[in-house]
């Protein structure tokens, strides 16, 4: 099997619980993980078709990051139909919460 990745994909978004999230933007950092099955030819997942669906999602309203993770596992599924599996996991980095945290994280994968 041939795993395809594709990890620290930035946007800058205004996606957020928050209403001050809405206004300032959140920086979100997107890792994806994409099984292929063995196959002759080889098989071939296109990187810019990756990095267009995660922004893409993110162009949309949302919130949650597991609405964006859920969203995102589903283009790419649309995008790169042979795909075993799918791994998607979104960071909100510096999230707005008291004290110093890196990020907050939610995967997907199947």
């Amino acid at each position: 099997m041939l795993t395809v990745s594709l990890h620290g994909i930035k946007i800058i978004a205004p996606h957020g619980l928050y209403p001050q999230e809405h206004i300032l933007g959140n920086t979100f950092e997107v890792d994806v993980d994409i099984w292929l099955p063995d196959a002759q030819p080889w098989p071939f997942a296109d990187y810019t078709l990756i990095r267009q669906a995660v922004a893409d999602i993110f162009m949309q309203p949302g919130q949650l990051l597991e609405q964006f993770v859920y969203n995102i596992h589903t283009a790419l599924k649309e995008v790169i139909p042979a795909s075993e599996k799918i791994r998607v996991a979104v960071k909100k980095l510096h999230p707005p919460m008291p004290g110093d945290v890196a990020y907050a994280q939610v995967c997907y994968e199947r």
